[in-house]
């Protein structure tokens, strides 16, 4: 996998860096003392071939090895775990992925079928967080859910015509569902989830982008500091 940027680059793990390709015009001295003091090795790179590499590069380009998905044992006590229900859009998880990261939301699960993965832009519009947040790809979400409820969470998916997040007594321990950009939450997974919660709209627009959605509920909603 190939992924670019400073923010990116100082937020990868070390070990996982393959090659790193270095613009002969890049003079920011913060990344050359980056690579001096973790005694990691360049390519001074012509400007124009890193730009048909990789497009808005920031003058860094790094080859890493493919992303390593977790698995649901590594959901513990935590107080707030998040599902993507067959998102599509790599900017969407990118910028879900970083809220995520902000909120302290350590594990974020999406379906193996039919959802954006793990890919450069993902890594990109994470603009480093991916490095603190954990992903977790599973074969059917439904199982997942029921992996879920036995460990103690109540399972809340957003979706239309739910009960107002706002008005909501939230358990101690909460998994959040957001659905797809196109058709929302599938109704086989809101069927096995505990309680379906809406974001009360005011305007003519009837629905928000999935990860203005996830970002308003992700605060919104109890968890680490604090139970309604």
């Amino acid at each position: 996998m190939r992924v670019c940027g400073k923010n990116v680059f100082k937020e990868l793990d070390i070990e996982k860096i393959k090659k790193i390709y270095l613009s002969r015009n890049n003079k920011d001295v913060e990344i050359f003392n980056y690579l001096k003091k973790n005694n990691l090795k360049y390519i001074l790179t012509d400007p124009t071939l890193m730009n048909q590499m990789m497009s808005n590069n920031q003058g860094i380009i790094i080859d890493i090895h493919d992303y390593e998905y977790g698995t649901l044992e590594d959901v513990k006590d935590d107080s707030m775990v998040l599902i993507l229900d067959h998102l599509e859009d790599p900017h969407n998880f990118g910028a879900i992925i970083r809220t995520c990261e902000a909120r302290g939301v350590k594990n974020i699960i999406i379906p193996k079928d039919r959802s954006v993965s793990v890919t450069e832009t993902v890594m990109k519009v994470s603009s480093g967080a991916l490095s603190h947040v954990n992903i977790i790809m599973v074969n059917n979400l439904v199982n997942a859910i029921n992996k879920l409820k036995e460990k103690g969470y109540f399972i809340y998916a957003a979706e239309a015509g739910g009960s107002d997040y706002k008005k909501i007594k939230y358990a101690s321990k909460i998994c959040l569902i957001i659905g797809s950009e196109g058709f929302g939450v599938s109704s086989l997974v809101k069927k096995n989830s505990d309680q379906i919660i809406s974001i009360p709209m005011k305007g003519k627009v009837n629905s928000l982008n999935a990860s203005v959605a996830a970002g308003v509920l992700l605060f919104g909603l109890g968890g680490t500091d604090e139970i309604y």
